[in-house]
């Protein structure tokens, strides 16, 4: 395969996003493209249609390609858990749980060929790849035994382009100092300078010290984009899901952030609802008085269960039960139920019996080692209206049938609504429009606010595509992409 790979001066600085976009570039171009992130930590995934664990990224850049994600484009993921441990996915499947040191020692080799083998099997049904690497390869602690970067372009014998954040500031010494401490710098053809703010003719200056001091081509200044509407996977992620809504009275959402959150996306789609405020509160000190408290997914629902309770936020539910809208979804559903049992510590710690803060009466978890991992569709019932909704699960916590189903699919039932509680297993719930507006239909009618006009809106994935390709130099990404090394 012909490829390119997109490595970072740190976290967060757009890797994912770039290749999502070189993936909508080059499949708009006809080219038959994969995504590829050989090893991926994130506990918020994406099931495949086969009821497969991968990074939610990879997924995402999947759609952007226009093709089925699949375990190739993401063999490796690993998925943190409470008390400095991992679970380790391996095409798809939990095969362990690990504490760092262990992985480091004891999985390096078997990482190797795991990346070797997904790498060969997407060579079998595309003709070229877009490798997204992880944090900064310029960590010079653990590059000796490192799976994701310099490693795997060598690998795969790509070319590597290096993207820098200029918003946080210091993109100079973060791109000179990556140079300088990385391995085989030379591998590096293009330079791209992301979440550019102001006038982009004043970096000309910029450009031309970069390439001049480096020798390496700036192949674009990428503009900050507030709303591209295309989901994130890096928990740092989360300060970008926040607004204030600009009309009178609006409906205030207060998420709950977990030490262990997972798919904080879940709540992404309140930010297309204008009249919605969002803000996120770290302790119980922070709720106030919402409208609407939502207890997000965690990877580790007991250990975030008792940062809470510790706070106090079972009295603080009790008070606002009947006023607040009180939404779980996965994790932060199972918290609502009376008690927790995990006997074997499939969540993180071993419990034979936890006490949740009862707000779904009779409703009971049992952890169990079996993994459910699957997509969904269903019917959701509302007060006023019954919606199709779709999404995924993923989650060790069994629960058996509440006594008031939100969503029925087939002969079977699930999830929780009644009283101004809510809960659900299914990630992506509210991300159909008709589900939103049904769940906050009572909310806007008593705060007398209309229900707003859906906006004509272009695919995420064009829009974010069409404004990379427009400030980059993308003629020249071709030749890197397409030359020898």
């Amino acid at each position: 395969m012909r490829g390119i790979m997109i490595q970072g001066t740190a976290s967060d600085v757009g890797k994912s996003m770039i290749c999502t976009a070189l993936c909508r570039i080059m499949s708009d171009q006809g080219i038959k493209v994969t995504p590829f992130k050989s090893q991926n930590m994130s506990n918020n995934s994406y099931v495949t249609v086969k009821g497969e664990e991968i990074g939610r990224a990879q997924g995402v850049q999947a759609e952007a390609a226009r093709t089925l994600a699949t375990v190739d484009m993401n063999p490796i993921l690993l998925k943190p858990e409470s008390g400095m441990k991992s679970q380790v996915v391996l095409f798809g499947k939990k095969l362990v749980t690990m504490d760092g040191m262990d992985y480091r020692t004891r999985f390096y080799e078997k990482g190797l060929e795991v990346i070797d083998q997904a790498l060969a099997n997407l060579a079998k049904d595309f003709s070229h790849v877009v490798i997204e690497g992880a944090g900064s390869p310029a960590e010079v602690n653990l590059n000796d035994r490192e799976l994701v970067n310099m490693a795997v372009a060598k690998r795969a014998d790509v070319p590597v382009i290096l993207v820098a954040d200029i918003e946080r500031g210091g993109v100079f010494a973060s791109i000179v100092g990556t140079l300088a401490l990385m391995p085989e710098p030379e591998r590096i053809k293009g330079l791209i300078i992301n979440k550019f703010h102001g006038d982009a003719q004043l970096f000309k200056d910029g450009v031309q010290f970069l390439e001049s001091y480096t020798g390496i081509p700036v192949l674009g200044v990428i503009p900050y984009m507030a709303s591209h509407e295309i989901e994130q996977e890096d928990s740092l992620g989360v300060q970008a899901v926040q607004r204030i809504a600009r009309v009178e009275n609006p409906i205030e959402l207060v998420i709950c952030r977990h030490p262990y959150i997972s798919n904080f996306t879940d709540v992404e789609p309140f930010l297309n609802e204008p009249d919605v405020t969002i803000r996120w509160a770290e302790t119980v000190e922070d709720i106030g008085q919402p409208d609407i408290l939502l207890l997000p997914g965690t990877k580790s629902t007991i250990a975030d269960l008792r940062y809470w309770r510790k706070q106090g936020l079972g009295i603080k539910l009790q008070e606002l039960k009947g006023n607040t809208w009180i939404v779980g979804l996965c994790g932060g559903f199972q918290m609502l139920a009376e008690t927790l049992a995990d006997p074997e510590g499939h969540d993180g710690i071993a419990i034979e019996r936890e006490r949740g803060f009862g707000l779904v009466p009779n409703m009971h978890v049992q952890f169990e080692k079996q993994k459910v991992v699957q997509r969904k569709n269903g019917l959701a019932a509302f007060s006023d209206a019954k919606v199709s909704v779709t999404g995924y699960e993923i989650h060790h916590g069994n629960v058996k049938q509440t006594d008031y189903p939100l969503i029925s699919s087939g002969s079977s039932a699930e999830g929780y609504f009644h009283e101004q509680v809510l809960g659900t297993h299914l990630h992506g719930f509210f991300r159909n429009r008709e589900c939103r507006t049904a769940f906050l239909a009572p909310i806007r009618k008593r705060k007398n606010l209309p229900v707003p006009l859906p906006e004509a809106v272009a695919d995420p994935f064009d829009r974010w595509a069409q404004h990379v390709k427009s400030h980059l130099d993308w003629q020249k990404v071709e030749e890197i992409m397409e030359a020898s090394l």
